[in-house]
């Protein structure tokens, strides 16, 4: 099995949000569950957030493992 590319803490970086432990598991608890089917479709992402997340799903880019995981924890109740 290899290794992820890019972690969590790395895709809040990127999206240029809060990126330690603390500040991802509350941007999580705030936003679950999800009530969008589609991750990039959430109300609370910026035009240039969704489309990076979208993106990177839609093109299976290096970051679409982590991009999913986070859609999982978002969706769980």
């Amino acid at each position: 099995m290899e290794t992820p590319i890019h972690r969590m803490t790395n895709l809040f970086a990127q999206l240029g949000l809060p990126s330690d432990q603390a500040a991802i598991e509350h941007f999580i608890e705030t936003h679950r569950p999800l009530a969008t089917s589609a991750l990039h479709e959430a109300p609370f992402w910026t035009p240039a957030q969704a489309a990076f997340l979208h993106d990177e799903i839609l093109e299976d880019a290096d970051w679409a493992e982590v991009v999913d995981e986070l859609n999982a924890q978002l969706h769980v109740r």
